[in-house]
């Protein structure tokens, strides 16, 4: 069973209407005691990084996604991958969970437009078994204006927008973000989904 998190700013529908297509069991939760029984986590995320921060703080759950993500598998989608990591600058500084070494700023670039949205090939610079069963090249889709700078031992993969930006991260342990939304990356994204309900297992 995966606890897809519902702190009120998360994008809940399309990643359960995946889960539902998978055949993957899940829970839509804000309950700690469930989230403890969960054998993997989901954390999504749209909007800006302070009010979601502000939102799952005030469910109580922070201490209890960290505690749960030093022995389960956790994956962060879009804004929910941005706060895995120390903190964010976007409408001033915040706090973030502090799961990944590195923080987000806004995309640099004055010669791309600013959301970054729609489709971009990953550049895979780890193994993960997040990509197992996975052939390049492999496109998914994104949208967003915040990126992480991180360690390029965090990086599983980016895409160049450009640029570098961290597509997918991890804390080479338990811990998982995808830039990108898996969900709404056709059959490849669904595949990541796949792996990511086997290291539940």
């Amino acid at each position: 069973m995966i606890a897809v998190i519902d702190y009120g700013a998360g994008n809940l529908f399309s990643v359960c209407n995946a889960l539902k297509y998978l055949n993957i069991a899940h829970t839509v939760t804000k309950d700690a005691a469930e989230i403890d029984r969960a054998d993997a986590v989901i954390l999504p995320g749209v909007g800006a990084f302070p009010a979601a921060m502000a939102s799952l703080q005030e469910t109580g759950l922070v201490d209890k996604i960290k505690e749960n993500a030093q022995k389960k598998p956790l994956l962060g989608i879009c804004l929910g991958m941005q706060m895995l990591f120390e903190r964010s600058d976007e409408n001033g500084d915040c706090e973030g969970l502090g799961l990944i070494p590195g923080e987000v700023h806004r995309i640099p670039s004055q010669n791309v437009i600013i959301p970054h949205m729609g489709w971009n090939e990953l550049v895979i610079t780890q193994e993960s078994p997040l990509l197992k069963h996975i052939e390049t090249p492999v496109y998914t889709y994104f949208v967003h204006s915040y990126q992480a700078f991180c360690d390029d031992r965090s990086i599983i993969a980016y895409c160049d927008y450009d640029g570098k930006v961290p597509a997918l991260v991890t804390d080479g342990k338990f811990v998982f973000g995808s830039q990108y939304h898996p969900e709404k990356s056709g059959e490849k994204g669904l595949q990541m989904l796949r792996n990511f309900e086997e290291l539940a297992k």
